[in-house]
This record gives C-alpha cells, structure tokens and sequence, in this order.
C-alpha cells in the first residue's frame, strides 16, 4: 500500500470517530464531565520536634517543644507550644502561639499571629500577650531556618533566630544540631530580659529513627546568658551559663 492510500485510511478513520462523538464542542463537553474536579485537600500535623528530660546539677525537668497544623499546601492555622517544668515542684513557663501560615515560596512559608507567654508555680500566675510575625522555611545545604520579631502588649519589641541541622550517620542514626538566640530592643526584668542579646542555646540530640514518625534521641543542650540579662538570673541563683545531657523523643503523626 502507498504512502498516499495509507494517509488517506488514516483520515477516514479519524473522521468517523469525530462525527460519532458529535461536533468538537460536544467533545470537550464530554471530556470535561469525565474528568474528576480537584478540590484542595486539607491536611493535619502534630508533633514533638522535642519532648525531653534533662538534668542539670541538682535541677530535674521536663522541656517540650512542638506544633500543630491544619490547612492545605497554601494556607495553614499553625498553633506552637514550647515550655518546661521541675520534675519536682510545680513551678514552669510555657509558650503558646496561634498563626496563619501562607506558602510565599517552595519550602518558605510566612507566619503571623498571637504569643501568649506564662508563667506559674509557687503561689502566683504571670502572663502577657505578644504579637508575632516571622519566616520559616528550609534554606540550602538543608538548614531548617526560623525568625521571628514579637511586640509586647506594652510595646517591648524582641525577636528569635533559631536554626537547625539533620545530619545522616545511617538511614536510622540521626544527629541533629541546634542554634538559638533571643533579642530584645528593651528590658523587660520580670521575664528575666534586658536590651541586647538575651541569651544562646546550643545543642546537639543523636536520635534512632525506629520509624520516622517515632525516635528517642540523647544530647547535650548548653545555654548561655549575655550581658544585663545575667544580672536578672543571678537573684534566682542561677548561673550565666547552663550544660544539661538530655533524654528525649522525637514524635509527629
């Protein structure tokens, strides 16, 4: 058979499938009706990035730190909570804040909301509200980044930089370092703050990832208190500096 006799089979065979269908806009019509419509799903996260033991000297207590999300790939209502308590009195401080997350870039997203700081134990209750705005996200060589500036409900302006890194021994063994450091443009004597850098947190946690979602880890968290800020420890008995071995888990669903 010819180039030109199989061309010509090939255009009769398209037309009869066309005219079955009906007209081209009967065809998109049935298309369009067989395809599914795609609604944006709603996904939900929680999780421990920590939730630990540490002990220090003669000091016992129990440290937390995780998050709640519920949104879709664009938009989020993330809730944090972070804090710590004595094994042994019930004496502690914990951190809430509730935020809307927007994706502004691949792997970045931009979070603004409320803090709400306490404080309790021994007979007494303390508390103040912040506003609060800031980036996260995962910067290259797989630095996990967040900064946030807060302002007081008296108009006190401070902010946090916390950065983090997974480094993989095996598919299982995982050591995970980490860098913290607060700022304040004014004092604030009763949360123990003074203008400057408040203070510095280091650590290093070496986790067993038995699945990904649960891993119990063992570290060492060392915090560093600078300038005026140590003057607002001291009358607690408290040194400047503190090195805690920590014993941990690390869990998400």
């Amino acid at each position: 058979m010819s180039r030109r006799a199989r061309y010509a089979r090939r255009a009769v065979a398209f037309l009869g499938v066309v005219l079955a269908l009906g007209p081209s806009e009967g065809l998109a019509q049935r298309v369009g009706a067989d395809m599914p419509i795609m609604r944006p799903e709603v996904f939900t996260f929680v999780g421990f990035d920590e939730l630990e033991y540490f002990v220090t000297g003669d000091e016992r207590a129990i440290e937390y730190d995780g998050d709640l999300w519920i949104g879709g790939d664009l938009h989020r209502a993330w809730f944090r909570f972070r804090g710590d308590q004595l094994a042994d009195a019930g004496v502690g401080d914990l951190e809430l804040q509730a935020l809307y997350s927007r994706a502004v870039a691949s792997f970045w997203n931009l979070q603004g909301g409320l803090r709400v700081d306490g404080r309790y134990g021994e007979g007494s209750t303390e508390a103040r509200a912040q506003l609060a705005v800031g980036l996260t996200g995962l910067a290259p060589y797989w630095f996990e980044l967040e900064a946030f500036g807060f302002v007081s409900q008296r108009g006190d302006l401070s902010a946090r930089l916390e950065a983090s890194h997974e480094f993989l021994l095996t598919q299982r063994w995982i050591v995970e370092s980490e860098f913290e450091t607060l700022l304040s443009a004014q004092a604030a004597p009763e949360w123990g703050e003074r203008s400057g850098i408040t203070d510095v947190e280091l650590g290093a946690r070496m986790r067993y990832e038995f699945k990904r979602e649960f891993a119990p880890y063992l570290g060492y968290s060392w915090t560093r208190r600078f300038g005026g800020s140590v003057e607002a420890v001291r009358p607690a008995d408290e040194p400047a500096s503190r090195g805690a071995v920590v014993l941990g888990l690390h869990w998400w669903w």
